[in-house]
C-alpha cells in the first residue's frame, strides 16, 4: 500500500497510478492536496466533500464555492451527461480514463478525467488531468 502522508514525487501517485482508488480512500486532504492533478471526491450522491488545491487553482474556483455542493448539477454542470455523472450512477465498478472538454466558466479545456468508484467504496472520484 501507498504511504498517503508523503508527497506525489516520493510515492510515485500519479495520475494513472494502479490501484488509485485504494490509495484516495485512505488519503487524508493534505494528501489529496499534494497532488499534482485534479481530485475531486464525492459522496455517493455526487456532492463535492473535497476539492483539492491544485484543481481549484486550475479551474479559478475556490474550493469554499464548491464544498457541500452537488458537483454534476452545481459545479460543473458540463459533465452532467451520459460520459460522466451517468456512468457513476450505472457502473457500480469504475476505473475509466476518458479524454474530455471542459466548457462551463473558461474557454474549451481538453482533460483527461478518471472516473473512479467501486462497490466497498465510501467515495466517488473524478480525477482531472489538464494538457
Amino acid at each position: 500500500m501507498h504511504d498517503v502522508t508523503a508527497r506525489p514525487a516520493e510515492t510515485g501517485i500519479g495520475f494513472d497510478a494502479p490501484g488509485m482508488l485504494a490509495w484516495l480512500e485512505g488519503a487524508d486532504a493534505a494528501a489529496l492536496d499534494a497532488l499534482d492533478f485534479g481530485v475531486v471526491r464525492m459522496a455517493p450522491d455526487g456532492t463535492v466533500l473535497h476539492y483539492n488545491l491544485w484543481e481549484s487553482r486550475m479551474a479559478g474556483i475556490g474550493v469554499e464555492r464548491v464544498l457541500g455542493r452537488h458537483f454534476f448539477s452545481q459545479v460543473a454542470p458540463c459533465t452532467n451527461n451520459y460520459l460522466v455523472a451517468e456512468r457513476f450512477e450505472a457502473e457500480p465498478s469504475l476505473d475509466a480514463v476518458i479524454p474530455y472538454v471542459f466548457t462551463l466558466r473558461m474557454r474549451p479545456t481538453p482533460v483527461r478525467l478518471r472516473l473512479l468508484r467501486g462497490p466497498a467504496a465510501r467515495h466517488r472520484y473524478l480525477l482531472i488531468e489538464r494538457g
